[in-house]
């Protein structure tokens, strides 16, 4: 709309009003999707009730720690930094010593309202603890056992005293409460002071006028917000994109042994043959999820590049450029049509999803004693 044949102050009532306006519609949407959860909306995340702050404060503590890897070579924090958005900044992440893994390390900001946990969606979002179990435990992440590693706790008088203050006088370290302490402490991981969420609470001025024009293409042309709706824009669900896969699968053989071992205790037929990440295909062996993931949430993608399930593309812009073409082979997309214009509002919007920096301290690990030096026999 051309307003420069206007006086300025008028010029500004107008540029006021369509910013309320388009604030207004925000908070119409979001209303509306909590009336009726079958429209799809972009949501401000919902305020949350902290877990148990002695749980967290033992999760913290282990989720720093290498001991919790059966040859201490790693921790959570590994593939999890803070400093990455608590993923680990790679197209492909590391697994277990001297082995490689087949797919992108997802950030944990956020955990708490998912409704799945992994790429192929295989454990339940509400569950966090079973979650952190198959990571220490798994032979491609951590190879732990946890009896052995309730052990190493019990040898550490600090990690005693934390575990009496989180579970009671007398109690001992032991694996499913270890478990759960690591998910206490992951659920606190959230977004903060995100210009998305002041802007759906009334804060007109919290994005920029291009970011509001990408909103726009975000719920209209693009229609992104079919997909990628709720508080942290994923809908929880399994699409085929056709993403490319990364060279690095089948050019490096640890990362296709880690994939064919990850087929195989999945119970997948004929997985030797498999050369692709067939996503949640392993999982159910039903023929159409072949190529099917789970939706990424759009929260914090500031800090958490690279993108998609195996980080194949490096930039906001390159996303951007695959799902105009409709995505890949296969895909269950439709080509869009963005002009360049909209393609960068849309960018601009996405970053808006990002909050403040979420930094945590590393803490100090304490060494290991002999029990007999401190506590019970």
């Amino acid at each position: 709309m051309r307003t420069n044949f206007l006086p300025a102050d008028t010029r500004r009532r107008i540029l006021w009003a369509a910013s309320a306006c388009l604030a207004s519609v925000a908070l119409y949407v979001a209303g509306a999707a909590t009336a009726n959860p079958s429209t799809p909306a972009l949501l401000p995340l919902p305020e949350s009730k902290p877990p148990a702050p002695a749980m967290v404060a033992l999760g913290k503590q282990l989720f720093f720690d290498n001991r919790l890897a059966g040859d201490w070579g790693s921790s959570c924090a590994s593939c999890h930094s803070p400093a990455k958005g608590f993923s680990d900044g790679k197209p492909l992440s590391a697994a277990y010593t001297s082995m490689e893994y087949f797919r992108n390390s997802p950030t944990l900001i956020n955990m708490r309202h998912r409704a799945r946990f992994m790429w192929d969606g295989r454990l339940d979002g509400s569950d966090p603890g079973t979650a952190v179990r198959d990571m220490v435990t798994e032979a491609h992440f951590m190879n732990a056992d946890g009896r052995i590693v309730q052990e190493r706790l019990k040898q550490i008088p600090e990690y005693v005293k934390l575990w009496e203050d989180a579970f009671g006088k007398g109690s001992d370290p032991y694996g499913p409460r270890m478990f759960n302490a690591l998910g206490a402490f992951m659920q606190t991981l959230e977004s903060r002071n995100v210009p998305f969420d002041r802007f759906a609470k009334g804060e007109a001025t919290a994005i920029s006028e291009q970011a509001k024009l990408g909103m726009q293409v975000f719920n209209g042309k693009g229609g992104c917000v079919q997909c990628h709706n709720g508080p942290i824009a994923s809908d929880g669900k399994l699409h085929r994109l056709g993403v490319p896969e990364h060279p690095d699968l089948l050019a490096n053989p640890l990362r296709t042994i880690t994939m064919l071992r990850h087929y195989s205790t999945s119970g997948m037929p004929n997985y030797m043959a498999a050369r692709t990440d067939v996503g949640s295909y392993a999982i159910t062996k039903v023929q159409a999820d072949v190529g099917k993931f789970q939706t990424p949430s759009l929260r914090e993608l500031k800090y958490t590049a690279p993108y998609m399930h195996n980080g194949v593309f490096g930039t906001l812009d390159e996303v951007v450029d695959f799902y105009d073409r409709g995505g890949g082979k296969g895909s269950q997309l439709k080509p869009l049509g963005l002009a360049s214009d909209e393609k960068k509002a849309l960018v601009a919007f996405l970053l808006t999803l990002s909050g403040d920096e979420l930094k945590v301290p590393e803490p100090s690990i304490p060494d290991l004693q002999v029990r007999g030096n401190f506590g019970k026999n």
